[in-house]
């Protein structure tokens, strides 16, 4: 371990040190102690051209973040939200699944068949009728999948991953002209976009199958857009037309991926009315607000207003988007108010950094959790005080107060929407992505500073000859950073191996445990109201198909309205047409099953395990 510390923060500082000369104006590239090797590389790296350097740099974040995004890709079984990527991608639909009968994995599970006779208007129809996103990300999906061979019959997995795969190895470069526009610095951008690479939150979305990592593009440009916005508004000049053209157009994408994409551009609209308060108080002039960069930006947000309401009749036809968003709305009792509170916290921390802490073993748990606290105590008044030597530089102050204010006004948005509207967006951690860049960006500009601390930031260690650090555990700058660095590559590495940002259904499990205890035939059975249980159901169906141990199972998706006894009818008669014996698996199964069970004997499952995203009783009828 020693060793691979080394050399990670070796390979780390030459990569660092590729940063052109021009773009460390303020920072210097090695320490002193590396002064052999710094002639070295500054010689060599002379010798090119920057551009070329910056390209090579970036080239070098590039393949760490696909790669770490590419490893375990399909390890992980998918869960029900990627199953409706898959089967609205194809062009399918859920409704060819039978109801209220016993039916055959092969026959659950055809819904994740290719079909070529599909067509794009299938892919948008299915979509605008049965879910509650827009088609841009579907419709790509598509068209990406279809480069992919099946796999024995269903839809290739490693194809439907690999697309946000690459989306979100394109936030890498993306980033980096973010970070480059609003700071001017290259080494500003490399930082950020060495961070994204390696971000645990950024790692868990590119690899699910859905339209995060897409979403995230779409901010990430908005954002760039808006900092330019901001720099006219600054200097008090138009804002050029292809920039406006291009804002909206991206804004228009945004949308069109993602709904919650609007809340990213409420954080813009917050962000302008503070940025039209400060020249407010500057200038009394109320004819400031109708001088052309202004206009150029009410232009465009009516352009995007328009882009945006032209959903609202799909949002408003769609019988099904109230049944689909029941899991983050409910009441709270008690402790159960602070839960958001702690929920958006945990997000924020992990898109930094996320150890084994939801291992199963406590061994495991409490040293990581041990780490993380220690890591955060040494790292966060570090992170901190950067941003606040940058809000220092006038240069840099708008473009921290920008990103800030995008942040805050995103996590504020969230707090209302849980506490006054009952809609918990905090319970997602993927919906966060709608200010996940600025959170890097941020997290870039301050490591920047951290790389070469300013005199009066420095803490000169008594008894160690004036050796500096920015610290109190005698870590100085240049270290620091790549301890950060480091810290998100082994979180990333505890995401792809699924010990952070665990899948919420794990149906590998629950098989191992069916072909464990039940020698003889089974019935899985569960309640149905959405799309949402049919893909419980498709999960356990992938994994039996794929284990081809199991003889001749069963499914029965018990439809369930508002009368909880349908279910309990569809089951009763589904028993009386089935040959016995046979072992009934009633998995997330929510409704009374007391007078229909009389002819079976009730397995006790104290002592077996239980498995995340399946709650089951046994019964064994013969």
């Amino acid at each position: 371990m020693r060793v691979l510390f080394q050399g990670a923060f070796y390979f780390y500082k030459q990569i660092i040190s590729l940063l052109p000369a021009s773009a460390i104006h303020f920072l210097p590239l090695a320490d002193k102690n590396f002064g052999l090797q710094r002639k070295y590389w500054h010689n060599w790296q002379t010798r090119l051209p920057p551009w070329w350097v910056d390209l090579l740099a970036i080239l070098i974040w590039l393949i760490v973040g696909i790669s770490l995004r590419l490893v375990n890709l399909t390890a992980k079984p998918p869960w029900t939200d990627e199953f409706a990527t898959l089967v609205f991608s194809l062009g399918n639909t859920f409704l060819s699944v039978p109801l209220d009968q016993a039916i055959a994995p092969d026959i659950l599970l055809q819904p994740l068949q290719p079909n070529p006779a599909a067509t794009i208007g299938d892919v948008i129809h299915n979509l605008a009728t049965q879910d509650s996103h827009p088609p841009l990300y579907f419709v790509l999906a598509y068209l990406w999948m279809k480069l992919f061979p099946s796999d024995g019959g269903l839809v290739s997995l490693f194809g439907a991953r690999s697309l946000p795969v690459i989306f979100g190895a394109a936030s890498i470069p993306c980033v980096y002209v973010l970070s480059r526009v609003a700071f001017r610095s290259r080494l500003v951008g490399h930082l950020t976009a060495a961070m994204m690479a390696v971000s645990p939150y950024g790692v868990f979305l590119a690899q699910e199958a859905r339209h995060y990592t897409l979403a995230i593009l779409w901010v990430i440009g908005s954002l760039t857009c808006l900092v330019i916005a901001t720099r006219h508004i600054q200097n008090r000049t138009p804002l050029p037309i292809w920039v406006a053209l291009l804002w909206v157009g991206i804004n228009a994408l945004g949308i069109a991926t993602h709904y919650f994409f609007t809340l990213t551009l409420c954080t813009e609209v917050v962000v302008l009315i503070f940025i039209a308060w400060l020249q407010l108080q500057n200038s009394s002039k109320f004819s400031l607000f109708f001088s052309p960069p202004w206009r150029r930006i009410y232009a465009v947000a009516i352009a995007t207003c328009v882009a945006g309401l032209i959903w609202i009749p799909t949002l408003l036809e769609n019988e099904n988007r109230g049944a689909l968003t029941e899991w983050i709305r409910g009441s709270r009792v008690g402790l159960d108010w602070l839960s958001p509170i702690f929920q958006a916290l945990g997000t924020l921390i992990a898109m930094i950094s996320l150890l084994p802490i939801e291992s199963s073993q406590a061994l495991v748990v409490i040293p990581s959790g041990l780490v993380m606290l220690t890591f955060f105590i040494w790292a966060v008044p570090i992170l901190l005080r950067g941003i606040k030597i940058q809000l220092q530089h006038p240069e840099n102050r708008m473009m921290i107060q920008v990103l800030a204010g995008v942040v805050i006004s995103a996590i504020a948005l969230f707090f209302i929407f849980t506490y006054f509207l009952g809609i918990d967006l905090t319970r997602g951690a993927r919906y966060n992505f709608v200010y996940f860049p600025a959170i890097v960006v941020l997290l870039g500009a301050s490591l920047a500073v951290c790389w070469h601390p300013s005199q009066e930031w420095m803490e000169t260690e008594p008894g160690k000859n004036r050796i500096t650090s920015i610290g109190k555990w005698g870590i100085n700058g240049k270290k620091a950073v790549i301890l950060i660095w480091l810290m998100g590559f082994f979180s990333a590495v505890t995401v792809i191996c699924n010990l952070g940002y665990q899948k919420y259904y794990r149906p590998d499990l629950f098989v191992q445990l069916i072909q464990q205890i039940s020698p003889t035939p089974v019935l899985i059975a569960t309640t149905h109201k959405t799309y949402v249980h049919t893909g419980e159901m498709m999960g356990v169906a992938r994994e039996i198909k794929l284990a081809n141990s199991l003889q001749n199972p069963l499914f029965l998706l018990a439809h369930q309205d508002r009368d909880p006894n349908a279910s309990t009818i569809a089951l009763e008669n589904t028993l009386k047409k089935l040959p016995r014996p046979f072992d009934l698996w009633l998995v997330n199964f929510h409704a009374p099953v007391a007078e229909t069970m009389k002819t079976c004997v009730m397995s006790n499952t104290q002592s077996l395990p239980t498995v995340d995203g399946y709650e089951y009783e046994l019964y064994h009828c013969q």
